[in-house]
Order: C-alpha cells, then structure tokens, then sequence
C-alpha cells in the first residue's frame, strides 16, 4: 500500500539535467503566471526570504482553517446531531484545502519531517480504521473500545504508526475517519451515523466523542509548531536560519517541488492506487476527498515555482521566484517548467470524484486515463525542475522516487 510518510527519504537517486520544451497555461490555476522580477533584481537570498513568507502564510491559514474545525467538532461533540456531523465533515474539507498545498514543503528535512517533524502526526496513511474503533465485522475493534487505555494527547501520540505503519492514531485521516466512517459505498464517501457519538445509542459513545475532540486538538498544536518554526522576526528559528540560506535553500526548495511531484503525489498517491484499483490505496479514502488532495499538492507546486499563494482572505503574497531565478539565466528552461507546471494543475483538477472509481477498470478507461495523464505530466514536471536546477548551476539533486 501507499505511504506518504514511510516513503519520505526512504527511497533516493541523484539526477542529472534533462529536456526543454514549449509554453501553455491552464486559465484554471490559481492565478496567471505573474510577470517575471527584473533579472537584476532576483538574487538566491531574496528568492529564500520569499520563500519564507509564503510558507508561513499557508501554515497560518492552515492553522486558522484547522481551528474552525476544532470548533466545530467541539460544537458536534457537545451535542451530538446530523446538522452538527455535516458542519465537522464541511470544516475538515475547507482546512484540507490549505493543508494540501503545503505538501510542497516537505521533503528537504525541514520542520514538518525532520528527525523530530510531526508530519507522521499529521498526515500518515493509509489507516488502519480497526486500530482505533469499531468496524465492520468488529465491533469491539480499537482504543475507543478498550476501556484500560487512557485517551489523551500523549498516549495517542504514542499510538501512532505503533506496531505497524497502518496503525495510524493522529491526524487528518483519523479525524477523517470518525466524521465520515468506513467508505462503503462505490458511489460517495462513508456514511457515519451521529448517533455513533450519542450516549445510548452506540457502545462507547463518550470515548468516541473524547477521541475525536483530543485528536483534532492534537493537530492543533502540531500545526502551531509549524507557524511558530517559520513566524517571521524570530531570531532563532527555522525561518531565519532558511533566509540566510542563500543557494542551499533554493536546492531544497527545488528538492521539495522535485519530489513531491514524481516520488509522492505522481508515485505514492496516484501510480499505486492506479495500479492496484483499491480503495485503501487512495489518500483520504473515507471522504472521497483524494481528488482534490491531487488538486491543492500540484498547486503547492505552483505555488513555490511562482512565488505567489493565494491567502484565505483572497489576497495574493507574490514576490522572487524559482521561476524568476531560472528565467534569469535560460528563460527557455523557465518557461518549460512553468507550461508542465500548469499542465499538472489542470490535469489533476480533471480527476473526478470519487476518485474509487476513477482508478477502476480497463487502461482505457476515461478515469484512468485522468489519472495518467496526470502521473504523465508530474513526471515530466520533475524533469523541468532538474533541469531548471541546472540552470542556475545546482547540478545534484537527491529527490524521493517512487
């Protein structure tokens, strides 16, 4: 099965320079390629410290979204109700929408997967749903059912990915899982009743309701550590160390684009689940959510190429780029990498929900073929991005492979 999180740094090859190509951008990206800075203007240093706003302003909107969450399984979990279930289930999906591009910051041993990074915490699948509570055919199954285990952030923590790395305890896909439930159905995601969260009506009502709140507040904080590690006017932190960072910061910036397009989102996420056509193969399999998974990781992509994010309030950070750093020295190259850039975000914008059965049948069919043109044009995209990192004279990049 796929692993984002095992897969990190497991699997690695060191690359050289590869091919050029023409230009054409999707209208359905975020926003229009913006202007190239003045090639005088664009320097290494200034292309990190950009770097570094943009990220904080994803982690901070992330944080934000994550929040609203949390209030609103506080709200459900007070008072159980259908109405307070959809407002939980509607607040994962908007926060998801920011985590996702942050995805493109990983990958280089940064605060979110360095030897101490929460990122396990936060997004490791797939789940094992039966470590953590009832399901079909067990319904003694899972620490909410196991009356001698403590729930508290500690011990979830603890639990995650132990004995195994589908134990998953923490994070999206276990807040996922109590909102939306198993996904049984081939045509829409999982069906939970709220009733599983009402004293009376389902053994163990109050440690699902207790899990559930403690496991979102678990987020919480792992989120909060990621701000805090790139909150700007800090003297110490993982920020201002970045900032100086000058060429070796634009090498991982590039490491992070490089794989999270082939080795992660291209390989782990797509690849495996088209090639196995199994549902616990798909990122956030209880919602039905994979696709725009797929959607918001090739934006980050975007995101960091560009210089430019796009806030929740709507306003737009844009500043020196990669794109701007490359085009600088061979705007043939530039230009390439920001056409296959654009192509993968309209490619994966085409993937229709539910992704289970986008991935289902012959090769010929319309779905998988969705798929691959978009495992076709992130591969192609990995290969501009070496090749832009040539440009600028970083001729060795050691990226996750699938």
């Amino acid at each position: 099965m796929a692993h984002p999180h095992r897969s990190l740094f497991s699997h690695t090859v060191l690359i050289a320079a590869l091919s050029l190509g023409g230009w054409a951008h999707h209208a359905g990206a975020q926003t229009a390629p913006p202007p190239s800075v003045q090639a005088s203007a664009v320097s290494a240093q200034a292309v990190a410290a950009h770097y570094g706003h943009l990220v904080h302003a994803n982690y901070t909107d992330t944080l934000v979204a994550a929040k609203a969450l949390q209030a609103a399984v506080q709200a459900f979990t007070a008072r159980p109700s259908a109405e307070g279930l959809a407002a939980a289930r509607k607040a994962w999906l908007a926060a998801r929408e920011f985590y996702g591009q942050t995805e493109a910051f990983r990958f280089y041993g940064g605060p979110i997967d360095d030897d101490n990074g929460p990122e396990g915490r936060i997004n490791a699948w797939p789940m094992d749903e039966s470590f953590v509570d009832s399901v079909q055919g067990k319904p003694g199954a899972g620490l909410v059912n196991n009356p001698k285990f403590t729930i508290n952030k500690k011990n979830l923590s603890a639990q995650n990915e132990r004995g195994g790395e589908e134990n998953i305890a923490t994070g999206w896909h276990a807040i996922e899982f109590f909102l939306w439930g198993q996904d049984l159905s081939d045509t829409g995601p999982g069906d939970r009743s709220f009733e599983d969260f009402v004293d009376g009506k389902a053994k163990n009502a109050d440690r699902r309701r207790q899990y559930l709140n403690v496991v979102t507040d678990l987020l919480i904080d792992d989120l909060g550590t990621l701000v805090k590690a790139w909150a700007p006017d800090a003297k110490n932190n993982y920020r201002s160390r970045f900032a100086k960072g000058g060429r070796e910061s634009v090498r991982k910036m590039l490491v992070g684009l490089g794989s999270l397009s082939r080795g992660e989102l291209a390989g782990e996420r797509l690849e495996v689940a088209l090639n196995s056509q199994d549902q616990e193969d798909e990122h956030s399999c209880f919602s039905d959510n994979t696709h725009r998974d797929a959607v918001t990781n090739a934006l980050g992509i975007q995101n960091v190429w560009l210089g430019q994010y796009r806030r929740a309030d709507g306003t737009v950070l844009q500043g020196p780029s990669l794109r701007d750093l490359v085009a600088a020295k061979d705007a043939a190259v530039a230009d390439k990498a920001t056409q296959q850039i654009a192509a993968s975000v309209a490619a994966a914008e085409a993937i229709q929900a539910p992704f289970d059965r986008e991935i289902i049948g012959g090769k010929d069919g319309p779905g998988r073929l969705r798929i691959q043109k978009t495992i076709d044009s992130l591969t192609q995209q990995s290969k501009d991005l070496v090749a832009a990192a040539n440009a600028i004279g970083i001729t060795r990049l050691t990226l996750v492979q699938p």
